[in-house]
């Protein structure tokens, strides 16, 4: 099965990755039709996994392969890789201040986004995944896009399918921080599932588009890999951290994402 999966090209194993980080969102969503409330304690301390498994992905599968691919820059081997890092978060910043959102535990004078304030606040729960997930989608693709712009197809190839593996994890108490909001809204079950399963729907589609971009334009690699580890960060920096602080369980929450990093480090050294 996996030497069937390192045959594809590379446009159809970024699908395929990001098929399965949508059903493991989907996962996370199901929890909905099991109880009537996931504990904060709980997501908490699942979001907390999530940032720290982000945060490993962005150096390790994104950032050092960057500047792996950057030593022979006329300026300098930092260049693309800081460069690439700082566009990344000012396109996510972009799409914050475009797409109307809220954060888990915001207020409703804290909606973000154009004319948020006009919108329910289920639709930008909605959307606020939406937007989480597009970094990820992006970064899977990117990585993927890699291999065909690399001689070491397998080696690297591994190491994408590792940021599959990290980011499908870190999906599953993602598809719970929509889902269960949207409930306790008094959302029908069936409905709050399904709006949280469909905020990752973006994730293949963002996927295919960073392989498209990679197989086009292949000198902007390491660019273009430092650009997913700055757009996974402000994510993780501006949402998922400070959704993880309001509750009382921050020192939870930190150690959980000190867990997840740790997790994410092992099978990225270790598998990739």
């Amino acid at each position: 099965m996996i030497d069937t999966f390192m045959g594809f090209d590379p446009w159809l194993q970024a699908l395929t990755a990001t098929l399965f980080t949508w059903i493991t969102t989907g996962l996370g969503a199901a929890v909905v039709f099991f109880t009537k409330e996931v504990n904060d304690k709980f997501l908490d301390t699942m979001l907390g996994f999530a940032g720290g498994v982000m945060i490993a992905a962005s150096f390790w599968s994104l950032l050092a392969p960057a500047i792996e691919h950057s030593q022979d820059h006329f300026i300098g081997e930092w260049f693309p890789p800081a460069v690439g890092f700082l566009l990344g978060g000012l396109f996510i910043y972009a799409f914050d201040q475009l797409i109307p959102h809220a954060h888990r535990n915001a207020p409703e004078d804290r909606m973000e986004g154009w004319r948020a304030k006009k919108k329910r606040r289920s639709t930008l729960l909605v959307f606020s995944l939406t937007l989480h997930n597009i970094p990820e989608g992006l970064a899977i693709g990117i990585a993927f896009g890699a291999v065909s712009a690399n001689g070491d197809g397998a080696a690297i190839a591994a190491g994408a399918a590792t940021l599959a593996l990290g980011i499908g994890l870190q999906n599953i108490p993602e598809g719970m921080a929509v889902s269960m909001p949207l409930r306790g809204e008094g959302m029908s079950r069936t409905k709050s599932f399904f709006l949280g399963w469909m905020s990752a729907v973006v994730e293949p589609i963002a996927a295919v588009i960073g392989v498209l971009a990679i197989s086009i334009m292949s000198p902007t690699l390491p660019y273009a890999l430092a650009l997913a580890a700055g757009a996974m960060i402000f994510v993780v920096v501006e949402e998922v951290i400070p959704s993880t602080q309001e509750n009382g369980h921050s020192d939870l929450a930190a150690m959980s994402l000190m867990l997840g990093f740790t997790l994410m480090m092992i099978l990225d050294v270790a598998l990739g």
